[in-house]
This record gives C-alpha cells, structure tokens and sequence, in this order.
C-alpha cells in the first residue's frame, strides 16, 4: 500500500501548508462532499447509515479497503489533513444532514501535528466533546475512537507527538466512561514499543495500511453494534 500511503502523505502535506486557495474561501472544506451528500442513495434495505467522520486515516480507509465501506451501508467523509475545528464546522452537513444512526469519529492526530497551529489537548479534546454533542442531541449513536500512535510526523518532524496521544486519549476515554459512549481502542492493538504505529501496520507510521486497516476493520464494528443497541 505505499502508494496509498505517498497519496495520503502529499494530501496531508498540501493541506498542512496551506498551499491552495481553497483553504482561504472554504477553510474546512464544507464543499469536499456537498454534492456526494446530494446525491446520497438511501441505505440499502435492513440495513443503518453509519457515517465515519475524520481526516487522512478516514479518506485512506475507503481507497484500501473499498469493499468494507460498500457493504456495509457506511458513508466516508475523511477530509486528509484535517484537525477537530475543521471538522466540528463540517459536522452538520457531512453528519447530520445525512441523518446516520450512528457517526464513528476519529480525529485529533492532525491537531497533535499543528495543521492549523499550535493547540492545546484540552482544546482538542472540547472540539471532540462538541462533536458529540451535536450527534447526540440529533438521536445519533456515537462511537469515538482514540488516536493512533504516532512516533513522528514525516511532513512535521520534531515534534514528539507519542506522549500527547496517550494523554489526549486518556481525557477520551474517560469521556467515554463518565457518559456512557463506546469507545473503540485502535491504539493498544497497533502500538510498538516506542508508542509509535508498528511497522506492519503502516509504511509512513501515521497513515495505516491494509493490514493496519483490518486490525480495526472488526473492532469498529464491534463498537457501532454496541453504540446501536444503546
């Protein structure tokens, strides 16, 4: 999957740094999916819309394993490069208005990264707050997923993100534990002993590859069965 990976990584690279127009008339690029929710097909029958909200880690699943989004009724809006503000203004009309019976969220690496600047994990952590908030004001189960591990970042170095990933999933999981949400745990399963992403699981060790992605293939939807029958 190294081409997945390089892809990955240069639309990570290009969001990060702003090297588009784009992100000075459509900061969180609300537009990405605007015609994709239009034309939206009904769920298949017997089965709910789920819909998976995050950055690069959430595109990439689709194009690796397409197979897993198409038979099971759930919806990508995977935005590469993106942190939880950005997110948090998309949430209405790339979750919400496609009216899902459950959103899987997995976001805050990219914060981590300083895509759009330094931020604090207590921000981080308020803007994932938020987005549950609104999906559960709308009757929408959520599962909220902990961050993957991350040694270093090949497009910011230096910045020593292993530390923060446990913290930040730390205030997740508590969360999780105080309001009664499911809490998917990727991290403990593809962790290495540096608290980075093992090898086999990934060619950059941020952005998971096929196998990466079949390690957490079955623990997702172990958690959205368990967000459902809540």
């Amino acid at each position: 999957m190294k081409t997945l990976a390089t892809l990955l990584l240069a639309l990570v690279c290009s969001n990060a740094w702003g090297q588009n127009d784009q992100s000075k008339t459509d900061w969180a690029n609300v537009n990405r999916y605007a015609a994709d929710n239009r034309n939206l097909p009904p769920a298949s029958q017997g089965k709910q819309r789920i819909v998976f909200m995050g950055n690069s880690i959430t595109e990439g699943w689709q194009y690796a394993d397409s197979s897993f989004f198409a038979d099971n009724a759930y919806v990508d809006r995977g935005i590469s490069g993106q942190t939880t503000p950005q997110m948090l203004v998309r949430f209405r009309p790339d979750v919400i208005a496609l009216r899902p019976a459950a959103v899987v969220i997995l976001a805050g690496i990219n914060d981590i990264a300083e895509n759009t600047g330094p931020i604090a994990l207590e921000d981080i952590f308020g803007n994932i707050v938020s987005m549950v908030q609104l999906a559960r004001t709308n009757d929408i189960a959520v599962v909220l997923s902990s961050v993957l591990p991350a040694y270093d970042f090949p497009w910011r170095p230096g910045l020593q993100p292993a530390e923060r990933i446990v913290q930040l999933n730390a205030m997740i999981t508590s969360y999780c534990t105080a309001n009664n949400i499911v809490y998917v745990d990727y991290y403990s399963r593809m962790v290495d002993e540096r608290k980075g992403l093992q090898k086999r699981f990934s060619e950059d060790g941020v952005h998971p590859n096929l196998a990466g992605y079949r390690v957490m293939e079955p623990l997702v939807q172990d958690a959205i069965k368990r967000a459902l029958s809540r």
